[in-house]
């Protein structure tokens, strides 16, 4: 089951009476009446409030990236949302921190978006925003539904630079995104891989991990996730670990030193269960999925110009490949 909500926005505050909770105008969000000649203006609060804003806040987006894919708009507000001081004292209690953001997500999600974050790059922070579909699944022979195809990314990270701080912590933010089709019938949709048509899940290759060491991963991974197995990572640098793969939208931080993130050079986007697969009756096996996928690193600690190193690196590739 996918953990809401996936965000949250300022949708005013209530105020206490002799009662109890007492709506007040002045603590309300100020916006316009729906019948002008009678009134210019009005307040309104809560989920009605915080839907307006998430409305507004896509929409400046697409404004400003008009070509990127619904999937990408989305991705791009969860990955720059973080949680406030104010949640994170609010389940400060655990003595773990995978379970205090487990908690923290069931309530908040993943916190409060930041619009200039997701539009914009500081020179010590980077991001990389790509834009695909797969094939989840295929016919085999003998009739059987099985996983068709998995994509590896080359993360084009600046190995001398994160090489050069070694031992100061960073952090990789991954995010992905992407639209399931429900299942058409009103029944049988009980299950953990009924409802939706495909899953897709995330994986990063590890320092002391060879490509081929990391593809053999996968391959074992997607395989498990053939039969509904949660397999995910068990590294405990990642804040949320196999908990991130539920949903249609998954999000997670690692954090270690910058040595180690300079050899965590590719990522996996790999198909899990879904209907598509399972009700081959309706003949969807065949059908090509989208996904955005967001990738980025932050060295908070160091003035460190990421983005120009990128910018050098991948200059020189197209210079070679020209």
């Amino acid at each position: 089951m996918p953990l809401k909500p996936d965000l949250v926005f300022e949708g005013g505050n209530v105020g206490l009476d002799s009662v109890g909770c007492a709506g007040i105008p002045s603590l309300k969000l100020l916006t316009t009446h729906n019948t002008p000649l009678d009134r210019l203006f009005t307040t309104f609060e809560a989920t009605s409030a915080a839907t307006a804003l998430a409305s507004r806040f896509a929409a400046e987006l697409r404004a400003e990236y008009p070509d990127l894919w619904p999937e990408t708009i989305r991705a791009l507000m969860v990955h720059s949302a973080d949680w406030t001081d104010a949640m994170c004292q609010q389940f400060a209690q655990k003595s773990k921190a995978r379970q205090r953001a487990l908690d923290r997500l069931r309530c908040v999600g993943f916190g409060l978006p930041d619009l200039e974050r997701s539009m914009w790059s500081a020179s010590n922070t980077l991001a990389l925003i790509v834009e695909d579909e797969l094939q989840p699944f295929k016919k085999r022979a003998g009739g059987r539904i099985g996983s068709r195809e998995m994509h590896l990314h080359d993360l084009p990270w600046p190995k001398s630079a994160l090489q050069q701080i070694g031992d100061i912590d960073v952090e990789l933010t991954v995010t992905l995104s992407y639209f399931i089709e429900p299942n058409p019938s009103s029944r049988n949709v009980a299950g953990k891989y009924s409802y939706a048509s495909h899953q897709l899940r995330f994986d990063v290759k590890r320092p002391l991990e060879s490509l081929e060491d990391f593809r053999r991963r996968i391959n074992r991974e997607a395989r498990d996730a053939e039969h509904g197995a949660v397999n995910g990572p068990s590294e405990p640098d990642w804040l949320l670990g196999r908990e991130r793969h539920r949903g249609s939208i998954h999000k997670d931080i690692w954090m270690g030193k910058a040595a180690a993130l300079a050899e965590r050079g590719q990522i996996a986007v790999y198909p899990a269960m879904g209907w598509w697969r399972t009700r081959k009756v309706l003949q969807r096996y065949d059908k090509k999925a989208r996904y955005a996928l967001v990738v980025s690193i932050r060295a908070p600690e160091v003035d460190v110009d990421l983005y120009n190193e990128v910018l050098t690196q991948v200059s020189v590739q197209q210079a070679v490949e020209t």
